[in-house]
């Protein structure tokens, strides 16, 4: 077996991911939101899994549900997640560990801005990289920063409801410094661990700005949390004055710069449906987008970073042809990029399967008025209530691509 690691290897890795968005605090007009117990994943993980392997892809995207894992402050559950460990082992996948994908237990006041939160969620995450030491090697400390920060900071949607510019930034920071001291707490028992940083993809156009944000802040806040744990933001930052202005200090800062860590590979997410926003009469509307931009988006980390790229997430909901294309398109802008220089190492279709929208959260209609078909393979409602998964035409078509890239 060769020693060098995967994201090293001069080719692109296929894998595919499985949405796993927890939200489990429930509030008036507000009701739980845990994909896996929607999609029934729960139940039909061993299917789940066995199907990922099938697909021929290399790795999976899989999270952890923190609140059930954690259901007490440090007492752990690990019966559920031992023998999906077990058998991500035996069918020989690589998973890249979701720790923490949105949602805090139920026991955290105040979510991400409880005092406690980056302590807590680095207990959490060593913890299961020590236990899990021998199967999971690759984590992803926390999904999408900034989307996380929107929803819970700025929108006021997810806990700890927050709003606004203050609100993003105080979210942000209690994110960053999770981020920080997860990577250290797990490469403290793990020191072989893969750091994968995922950040969700955004594009702009049109010559308008939005009236909350500038243009060019827009455009420099979509790296925020990927600088302040790399320690990139000091005096000279153009983010440096709208952080200080809402709040954070010097001190903070340099604490990031102090505590710097680095991911081995940066995870970029680009939807050609709705990654790019396009200012129109001062309101910023999703638009479509095609190869161009995942190429424009892609080189923007590359030549920021210098780092090994992967796409982490690419899907859309569509026909199985639509998906096709699209999968075929995406992969040939990323096989160019590599001959151009681009260390790009992986492909992600993303979700593997349905999932449900998370404006389910927010009204009492059915799990299937909701349901999206981003994968490869779709969630069909059977007479008994349960939902059948059914390949579609794309599956084999991912199939074909994931085993061509891993024979050469």
């Amino acid at each position: 077996m060769s020693d060098t690691p995967w994201y090293r290897e001069d080719r692109l890795h296929y894998g595919v991911g499985i949405e796993d968005t927890f939200i489990p605090q429930e509030a008036v007009g507000h009701r739980k939101l845990d994909e896996y117990e929607l999609t029934q994943h729960y139940a039909r993980w061993r299917e789940d899994l066995d199907l990922v392997a099938e697909s021929g892809a290399e790795f999976v995207r899989w999270g952890i549900p923190w609140y059930l894992v954690e259901p007490r402050p440090g007492e752990f559950d690990w019966s559920w997640l031992d023998q999906v460990a077990e058998r991500m082992r035996e069918l020989k996948l690589r998973c890249i560990v979701d720790l923490m994908h949105y949602g805090t237990p139920l026991w955290l006041d105040n979510s991400f801005i409880n005092a406690g939160y980056p302590e807590r969620v680095a207990s959490y995450g060593r913890a299961v990289a020590e236990r899990y030491r021998d199967v999971f090697t690759d984590f992803t400390p926390l999904n999408e920063p900034v989307v996380n920060a929107e929803w819970c900071g700025e929108n006021a949607k997810w806990p700890p409801y927050l709003s606004g510019h203050d609100g993003f930034v105080k979210v942000t920071l209690q994110l960053a410094r999770g981020m920080v001291l997860t990577q250290r707490a797990i490469a403290a028992v793990h020191p072989d661990a893969t750091f994968v940083h995922v950040d969700a993809g955004f594009l702009y156009r049109g010559d308008g700005e939005s009236p909350l944000l500038s243009r060019e802040l827009l455009e420099e806040r979509r790296f925020v949390a990927l600088d302040l744990i790399t320690g990139r933001v000091d005096a000279d930052a153009p983010l440096h004055p709208w952080l200080t202005s809402h709040g954070v200090t010097e001190a903070e800062l340099q604490w990031f710069r102090d505590n710097a860590v680095t991911p081995d590979v940066i995870g970029v997410n680009y939807y050609p449906h709705f990654t790019t926003g396009e200012f129109v009469d001062g309101r910023l509307t999703p638009v479509h987008n095609d190869g161009g931009g995942l190429r424009a988006l892609v080189s923007l980390y590359s030549d920021r970073y210098g780092l090994p790229i992967a796409v982490t997430e690419t899907s859309l909901v569509g026909t199985p042809a639509e998906k096709i294309d699209w999968m075929r398109e995406a992969g040939a802008v990323l096989e160019a990029m590599r001959s151009e220089g681009h260390p790009i190492i992986g492909f992600t279709w993303f979700p593997f399967f349905s999932m449900v929208d998370w404006l389910y959260r927010f009204d009492q209609l059915k799990p299937d008025d909701w349901m999206l078909e981003f994968g490869i393979v779709d969630l069909v409602r059977g007479a008994d209530l349960g939902l059948e998964r059914v390949r579609n035409e794309a599956f084999e078509v991912f199939r074909r691509a994931a085993v061509a890239a891993r024979e050469g």
